[in-house]
């Protein structure tokens, strides 16, 4: 079976997902690539846009406003409740992490004399068990630069780690910085769940309504104002830390007409 009749069958026959279909690729192109610089094969077999193959059929998930954003981390900065939780937000509005790489991350993994972000595992929970993993795609391991509002909520986190009578250790690797009340490393699902209570405690209180707020919304959300401000979509893809330029263009930025105006009154064309 050649390589794109394979691809067209990953998604029409076993229905797997465009972002899965990217992330294969991801991994397949540059191993056969290196084949064929060593005169292993005559060419690679993947070297190819996965867009010209498979239908990218990827629900968008839609970015909240710069207003709603400072809104909802201004409401969960003063909330007597939710409080605990505003670096860990802000970190992920402000970063583009993946939920998995920021529980991942150690105190070492946090630079502060360089100012970067270490990013090359993920912490990971399945059937009541934690592992680590590494990055999503060889483009996820990657050093992230830390803006000084940024850096002031590592350092709040790190200040206010609980004392641990025995530092948590998962596959070799301790040094988490964020804990659940019970001294447990903190995971993907319980941000998921401080994201969901502080929304709804939001809302009831704010004219301002945002209808869904996730980890992911916040990555998704801080990849669509880059892309909005200009960056170099080249840029974009190393902070995001995806494999392909088109995932994240295609995929992860939503624009709407008051952007699009926007865009074209800055350029003076209307």
């Amino acid at each position: 079976m050649g390589a794109k009749k394979w691809f067209s069958n990953l998604q029409n026959v076993e229905k797997r997902s465009y972002s899965s279909t990217c992330t294969i690729r991801g991994v397949l192109r540059p191993a056969f690539q290196q084949a064929y610089n060593d005169d292993l094969i005559r060419k690679n077999p993947f070297d190819f846009p996965v867009s010209d193959v498979v239908v990218n059929n990827t629900k968008k998930r839609e970015a909240i406003t710069e207003e709603q954003e400072k809104a909802f981390l201004e409401f969960v900065k003063n909330n007597h409740s939710y409080y605990r939780y505003f670096d860990g937000m802000y970190i992920l509005f402000h970063t583009g992490l993946r939920i998995s790489e920021f529980c991942g991350l150690t105190i070492d993994d946090i630079d502060f004399k360089n100012h970067t972000i270490n990013v090359d595992k993920q912490l990971m929970k399945r059937n009541k068990k934690y592992y680590i993993q590494s990055t999503k795609t060889s483009s996820g391991t990657r050093l992230l630069p830390m803006t000084p509002d940024v850096e002031g909520c590592f350092k709040n986190i790190i200040a206010n780690r609980p004392k641990l009578r025995k530092e948590p250790m998962i596959d070799g690797v301790t040094g988490f910085l964020c804990f659940d009340v019970y001294g447990n490393v903190a995971y993907a699902l319980h941000w998921g769940k401080h994201f969901s209570y502080a929304l709804g405690a939001y809302n009831r209180e704010s004219d301002l309504y945002i209808k869904a707020l996730s980890p992911h919304i916040c990555r998704h959300t801080y990849c669509t104002r880059m892309a909005m401000k200009g960056m170099n979509p080249k840029t974009l893809q190393y902070l995001m830390g995806h494999s392909e330029v088109d995932l994240t263009l295609n995929v992860y930025t939503h624009v709407a007409l008051d952007d699009a105006k926007e865009e074209l009154s800055r350029m003076k064309l209307i």
